[in-house]
């Protein structure tokens, strides 16, 4: 089969709470790939995952997360919203998909640098709509960006001259063979978001996308290597095909 990469969407949310260490543990040791991250930043500039504006529906307190100080939300949380530093160095041996939800220009520079302080920058790409990534853009001109894009009609040449991205990042339901060989046409991959039946899985793979963003990262493993012992993660295949 031809490799399509497979990233955990959030971690293992089906099974541990969304943007937490113990969901990105999860992820990876049922397979990922890669693992997509959102970043938004505290009161006082610290990147930490979390993809809602506020902390309402992951912890039960309706205070937006840019109202807060580090250790403010680290005591509301009880430490539960790691920082990206932690994440980064937990997912050491894994790509890192990281989603800006609610950017500015100032939020992506301080997400770029601590990326680079972090020595991720090989390994971690940049996802979102044309404004925020022309952002990333701006603050690492070698970034590379999975640009994510909601309608089948090809992006203008001139933002994807300005942008420069590798991939482009549809949600599942518009992407199928025509538009990814056009993609594909252009010098682009292709990435779906957010598949979680084996149905959507496998359409997409024959479809010819070259990654997935699924909330069911076991399934979609088992979906793409059928061989695979639920649970064993990358360590086990590795065993299994030596």
């Amino acid at each position: 089969m031809r490799h399509v990469t497979a990233v955990a969407h959030r971690g293992d949310p089906y099974l541990v709470r969304e943007n937490t260490l113990p969901s990105l543990s999860s992820a990876v040791a049922r397979g990922a790939d890669a693992v997509e991250i959102d970043v938004r930043l505290t009161a006082d500039g610290v990147p930490v995952l979390l993809h809602d504006a506020t902390l309402k529906r992951m912890w039960r307190h309706d205070r937006p997360v840019k109202e807060l100080t580090h250790a403010e939300l680290t005591k509301v949380t009880a430490g539960g919203v790691p920082t990206l530093e932690r994440a980064l160095a937990l997912l050491a041996d894994r790509r890192v998909m990281v989603d800006l939800p609610g950017a500015t220009e100032e939020s992506v520079r301080t997400v770029v640098g601590t990326v680079h302080e972090c020595g991720a920058a090989e390994r971690a790409y940049y996802c979102a709509g044309p404004a925020t990534m022309l952002a990333v853009r701006a603050a690492d001109p070698a970034a590379e960006i999975a640009l994510t894009w909601t309608t089948s009609a090809p992006p203008r040449p001139a933002l994807l001259d300005a942008v420069r991205p590798r991939t482009l990042n549809f949600r599942f339901g518009l992407v199928n063979k025509a538009l990814a060989e056009r993609v594909h046409r252009d010098g682009l991959l292709v990435s779906a978001w957010t598949a979680d039946t084996r149905r959507t899985m496998r359409r997409l793979v024959e479809a010819g996308v070259d990654s997935i963003t699924t909330n069911r990262i076991g399934t979609l493993r088992s979906v793409l290597d059928p061989a695979a012992v639920p649970g064993r993660g990358t360590a086990g295949r590795a065993r299994r095909d030596a």
